[in-house]
């Protein structure tokens, strides 16, 4: 699961694209092409050249395939790997928490100060906010080193099925209104809608049964939805009539780097349509 995240990010970066219905498909299609070539490939390549039985749980098994063929610093080569590839993440994650936040900010459910941008579109307040939480992880391996690894990638993995159910559900939205007449779709569609929404919403439950059934940690973290579940529920009350004032003002508009939007609409401009 953990695999496979950040794919979303596409999507993210759709809002500072000049021409996202050219862009988008493409950059999908990519990512998509890429992870069957560079994640499926090597794993399938990994199988047919060695046993199962020869990989260990504690061993990367593009080690265990290196030291077979006589390779012997392959260990300290894919240390370099993941260590290149962790910080590649944390970039991708910063990139897009940034943007978030302050989409959140300035839609009236978000810290104010996430909503601050440099004159270059940087959204700096997002970002220093997910710098300092990325300091929690610091703290959590100075006090559990041994399982610090594992917390996190339950946590993290609880949050991806979160994204990708979130965004599940916006296209099973957007699919209702469309044939409802109220929105049109887009030419670059999700194969067999609404069919494969349901399908993938699923197949995150079945994700999320498997996690509670990874003792202690991954029960653990599956059980603290009957916290954070209810918590957000009443976080969301507590805001709506804000959030729901702004969106009808700002009427689409995502901030001053907007990609397709429409400006806020003034009270003179809402006053003046209202009479004729």
């Amino acid at each position: 699961m953990f695999a496979y995240a950040a794919v979303e990010l596409v999507g993210t970066a759709a809002g500072e694209t000049v021409e996202p219905k050219k862009i988008m498909p493409r950059a999908i299609n990519s990512v998509i092409a890429r992870i069957a070539i560079f994640y499926v490939g090597s794993v399938i390549l990994l199988a047919l050249l060695l046993p199962y039985s020869a990989f260990k749980a504690s061993e990367s098994p593009f080690v265990t395939f290196f030291s077979k063929v006589g390779f012997y610093g392959a260990g300290d080569l894919m240390n370099i790997v993941v260590l290149t590839a962790a910080l590649s993440s944390l970039n991708a994650g910063l990139y897009a928490t940034g943007r978030v936040m302050h989409s959140i900010a300035i839609n009236g459910s978000g810290p104010k100060f996430t909503a601050r941008m440099s004159k270059n579109g940087v959204p700096y307040g997002g970002i220093l906010l997910a710098a300092v939480i990325c300091l929690c992880g610091v703290a959590l391996n100075a006090f559990n080193p041994g399982q610090a690894f594992e917390i996190v990638l339950s946590v993290a993995a609880l949050g991806i099925i979160a994204g990708w159910g979130t965004i599940v559900l916006c296209q099973l939205r957007l699919h209702k209104m469309a044939k409802a007449g109220i929105m049109r779709r887009p030419r670059f569609r999700m194969p067999l809608a609404p069919y494969s929404g349901y399908l993938t919403l699923a197949f995150l439950f079945a994700v999320l049964v498997v996690m509670a059934f990874d003792k202690p940690i991954g029960t653990w973290t599956v059980a603290s939805l009957i916290v954070i579940v209810p918590a957000l529920i009443a976080g969301w009350y507590s805001i709506r009539k804000r959030v729901m004032t702004i969106a009808r003002e700002r009427m689409g508009y995502t901030g001053p780097f907007p990609a397709i939007a429409n400006p806020p609409v003034q009270p003179s401009e809402r006053s003046h349509s209202q009479n004729p």
